[in-house]
């Protein structure tokens, strides 16, 4: 674009903000950080074999607890990927606001910029979610432990989907990131956006699992499909002595009160080739005595989900 002056000899060019940014970037002195863009929606014409699907689901809410907070906000991106972890196109997006009904706190709303009056008569169309879902072969949040229940809460349909974690399966800080908050990851990939409204999030995330990480190793998509794709057991070292507490909590045991549904034990979760080395550790260190414990065997269809 080209603007022309008052004077014929005075001729200005519009800015070129990118190359702009590009030239303090060279100087090394200098980090810019870019508005992030939303992919557009691209129709499938036709499903080739190859081809999958994900959602990213994101969700705001009244507080913590799924038995008695509530969602407020949901928002999905939908998007194409190979089995090889190379993500092709968004195929759809999803966004409603709900009206709960608890209050929505003061704290939330600084939150999430979600208020009272902007979700007052607000209906979730339940029936349009599932129908969003239902091609998906895996749903992905950033923080699946807390997404997962409320969205099972919401609809069944989400209970027999596979999920996946961005943020606790992935490892980050091994590829050089400072810290695994959507934020963080964000900002290290040379992005800024409209933070804690749920399809904003979506958008986020997926262009955070397509970037390409340092030293060539690959996407942060293909490193999560690899995780889902893992089968963990989930050993309860149920009646263990109780001064073996620090031995189990040193080798990465974690104890559960049982107040969740769950046995009142220390647990573990280790892939399914360390489990007989698992097995073989409890009985010699622990119970020093042949033992069964009670085992769970998780696949990403049962990965993140409540108890209760």
């Amino acid at each position: 674009m080209v603007i022309k002056a008052k004077h014929r000899s005075e001729v200005f060019k519009a800015p070129d903000y990118e190359t702009a940014a590009r030239m303090l970037e060279a100087t090394g002195d200098y980090r810019v950080l870019r508005r992030l863009t939303p992919r557009p929606i691209v129709v499938p014409c036709t499903s080739r074999r190859d081809e999958k699907i994900a959602v990213i689901v994101d969700t705001e809410t009244t507080g913590l607890n799924h038995t008695r907070d509530e969602v407020i906000e949901l928002g999905m991106v939908a998007f194409t990927y190979n089995e090889e972890g190379r993500i092709g196109d968004v195929i759809g997006t999803f966004n409603a606001l709900r009206e709960p009904s608890v209050p929505i706190s003061p704290e939330i709303t600084r939150l999430t910029g979600i208020a009272p009056d902007m979700v007052a008569g607000q209906v979730l169309d339940l029936a349009a979610v599932e129908r969003f879902i239902e091609p998906a072969d895996l749903v992905i949040a950033h923080n699946a432990r807390f997404d997962r229940p409320f969205c099972e809460c919401l609809s069944k349909s989400f209970q027999v989907k596979a999920w996946a974690c961005s943020h606790s399966e992935i490892a980050w800080s091994g590829f050089g990131f400072e810290g695994s908050k959507l934020g963080y990851l964000l900002t290290q990939c040379g992005w800024f956006h409209q933070g804690h409204r749920a399809v904003e999030d979506c958008h986020a995330l997926l262009e955070v699992l397509a970037a390409p990480l340092p030293s060539e190793a690959g996407l942060p998509f293909g490193h999560l499909l690899a995780s889902a794709r893992k089968v963990l057991l989930r050993i309860w070292a149920e009646g263990s002595p109780f001064d073996m507490k620090d031995m189990l909590k040193a080798r990465g045991y974690r104890w559960d009160d049982g107040t969740d549904g769950r046995p009142k034990a220390w647990w573990v979760e280790v892939d399914e080739e360390a489990g007989e080395a698992e097995l073989a550790f409890l009985q010699r260190e622990v119970y020093r005595r042949e033992v069964e414990p009670f085992t769970q065997r998780i696949t990403a269809f049962e990965r993140f989900r409540s108890a209760r």
